[in-house]
C-alpha cells in the first residue's frame, strides 16, 4: 500500500467518524479485525553467492488478507496476534532476473498501548516478536534452468508496531496501521550430484502497510 493511497484512506476515515461521537471501549475482551496487508521489503537485500557469481538480491512485496485477534486486558493493554493469508515474494538477481519464488507465513505477537481508548481516533503502538515460516520455494528462470531446487529458511525476528483506530462506536472500528519486521533468511541451492550450496543471507526487513475493519467483543 503506497503512502498516497493510506493519507487519502485517513483523511477519508477521519472525516467520516468526526461526527460519530466517542465510541466507548471496553473493559476487556477481544477485537477481532480483518483486512488487507502489503508487504513492502527493504531494499538492497543482500548479496547471494551464486556458482555463477555474486549478486544483489531484491524480493518484491506482496499483498494478502490479514487477521489480527486482540486480547485487551485494560481498556490501554493487549496483545495481539497477526495472522495472514500466505504471502507470495519473488526473488530477484539484479542484472539476472526472477530465480525463485516462496511462500510466507508470518504469524506476529505483539504488546501493545492503546493512548485514547475511549477516542474516536485512538493512536496505539507495539512491540513483539514474529516467526517467518518459509514454505514451497520454487526455483524460476536460470535456476530453474539449471535443474536446481531452492530452499530458504525460517527465521524469528522483532517487530514494531503503530496505528490508528478509528471508532465508529463500542463495537466496531476502522484501522489504519504499519509494522516493521526483522526477517532474514538464509537461502540454499541443492544441485544434483552434490552438496547444498549455501548462498547467504536475504534481509528483507519489510514494512507491512494495513488496512482494516474490526469487532469489539
Amino acid at each position: 500500500m503506497k503512502m498516497k493511497p493510506l493519507a487519502a484512506a485517513l483523511a477519508i476515515a477521519t472525516l467520516a467518524l468526526g461526527a460519530a461521537g466517542v465510541a466507548q471501549a471496553a473493559d476487556s475482551g477481544f477485537v477481532v479485525k480483518l483486512g488487507i496487508a502489503d508487504v513492502v521489503p527493504k531494499s538492497n537485500n543482500g548479496n547471494l553467492n551464486t556458482p555463477l557469481g555474486t549478486f544483489g538480491a531484491d524480493v518484491g512485496d506482496s499483498v494478502r488478507p490479514s487477521i489480527t485477534i486482540e486480547y485487551m486486558f485494560t481498556p490501554n493493554l493487549g496483545v495481539e496476534v497477526l495472522g495472514a493469508w500466505p504471502f507470495r515474494n519473488d526473488v530477484k538477481l539484479k542484472g539476472v532476473g526472477s530465480v525463485g519464488q516462496v511462500d510466507v507465513l508470518p504469524p506476529t505477537v505483539s504488546l501493545q498501548w492503546h493512548f485514547l481508548p475511549q477516542a474516536v481516533v485512538s493512536p496505539f503502538v507495539g512491540v513483539g516478536v514474529n516467526y517467518a515460516f518459509m514454505y514451497r520455494e520454487r526455483t524460476k528462470g536460470l535456476l530453474r534452468d539449471l535443474d536446481t531446487n531452492l530452499a530458504v529458511k525460517n527465521s524469528w525476528g522483532v517487530a514494531g508496531h503503530v496505528g490508528v483506530d478509528f471508532n465508529i462506536n463500542k463495537n466496531w472500528m476502522v484501522t489504519l496501521d504499519a509494522r516493521w519486521i526483522q526477517m532474514r533468511n538464509k537461502v540454499y541451492l541443492d544441485i544434483p550430484n552434490d552438496q547444498r550450496y549455501d548462498l547467504g543471507k536475504v534481509k528483507v526487513d519489510p514494512m507491512v502497510w494495513g488496512i482494516s475493519a474490526g469487532y469489539r467483543f
